[in-house]
């Protein structure tokens, strides 16, 4: 297929996404100028297809109202991709929400294949299996995700229903960042205008969505899925964990997960002090909040780095038991014949 050709089908596959795209957003989409995005929609209208010029402010080009387009032509690797695509999803809980959503598009990809390809690949999902069980279901309605997402691309405000972990709902809006999709669940950062200040919401505890007028600008700093972590790790929990380790902050918060750490470079940096009869640093600050640390001393000495329990103190005596264990592991076991350790004869 030539360059020109598959660009414009990628322009059709874009407008088919719906809404209006704009020339700029279009030309950056397909790596070309706006006066060639002009002459590919021109192509689209000699072929029939009824492309529109939406003038204005957010004007730009967008498909027909209630036009549908003939089914996709999918070669083997895509049929393939696609139906890999919704069977992870599946078990994964990141597209499971939609009820039965996706089988039934599975079952439609499957009925428009030829027979040969239908085969192969009903041999490739039927050998399948997987090491891990399916995850719990936690992905957003459509009604919600489709919404949120427009208002995040045209950084426009959006009313939701939220409730939140105590059962406690109501009306919030938002000025969102972004949406993150991490360990099963979809999650919106942005500005809160109901508490003034960063939220993190998950959107299968979202009711309902909607645009509002207006738009935003987002703020500069850390991007959504940052944002997202550390609203994670800084969650109320029944322990506060602190701990100092040797390394830069990017050294250990490459070894500690995101959405559990909060990683900070001690003050005063590479001069700061080391702790009491361990090596200079650098040496940084962890910050941990948990409802249980019996998981905590495995992770900390798997880094293989020093470090040092500032609190809590159950801490320190789980971390004191580990040590003990793993010494007593590696112990020569007794002798059971009355022979030393080394073999040789008692005598």
């Amino acid at each position: 297929m030539s360059r020109p050709v598959s660009r414009v089908l990628t322009l059709l596959e874009l407008l088919q996404a719906g809404g209006v795209r704009t020339v700029a957003e279009l030309a950056g989409r397909l790596g070309v100028g706006e006066r060639t995005v002009r002459r590919y929609v021109d192509h689209l209208v000699d072929l029939d297809v009824p492309v529109e010029s939406v003038r204005g402010r957010y004007g730009g080009y967008r498909l027909a109202p209630g036009h549908r387009m003939p089914p996709l032509m999918l070669s083997d690797d895509e049929a393939l991709a696609v139906l890999l695509g919704l069977v992870a999803g599946r078990r994964t809980g990141i597209t499971a929400a939609a009820g039965t959503a996706g089988e039934t598009a599975a079952a439609k990809v499957r009925r428009v294949l030829p027979e040969r390809l239908r085969q192969r690949l009903d041999a490739v999902l039927g050998s399948l299996t997987f090491t891990t069980a399916p995850a719990e279901s936690a992905a957003p309605e459509a009604a919600v995700l489709l919404p949120i997402a427009d208002a995040v691309r045209h950084h426009r405000p959006v009313s939701v229903r939220y409730t939140g972990g105590s059962g406690r709902g109501g009306e919030r809006t938002l000025y969102p960042y972004g949406l993150v999709a991490h360990g099963g669940r979809w999650y919106v950062t942005g500005w809160d205008l109901s508490v003034a200040a960063d939220r993190t919401f998950r959107l299968d505890r979202i009711a309902g969505a909607r645009v509002l007028p207006g738009t935003f600008e987002p703020p500069p700093g850390p991007d959504p899925a940052e944002r997202v972590l550390t609203a994670l790790a800084t969650a109320p929990h029944r322990y506060g964990v602190t701990v100092r380790v040797r390394g830069t902050a990017g050294e250990v918060r490459a070894l500690l997960p995101g959405s559990v750490a909060v990683v900070a470079a001690e003050a005063g940096g590479d001069d700061a002090p080391p702790p009491a009869g361990l090596g200079a640093g650098p040496w940084c600050r962890v910050e941990i909040r948990a409802e249980r640390l019996d998981w905590l001393p495995g992770l900390l000495a798997s880094m293989g780095r020093p470090f040092v329990v500032e609190r809590p103190d159950e801490l320190r005596a789980l971390v004191a038991d580990l040590a003990d264990r793993l010494l007593d592991a590696v112990r020569p076991s007794p002798p059971s014949d009355g022979r030393p350790s080394d073999g040789r004869p008692s005598g």
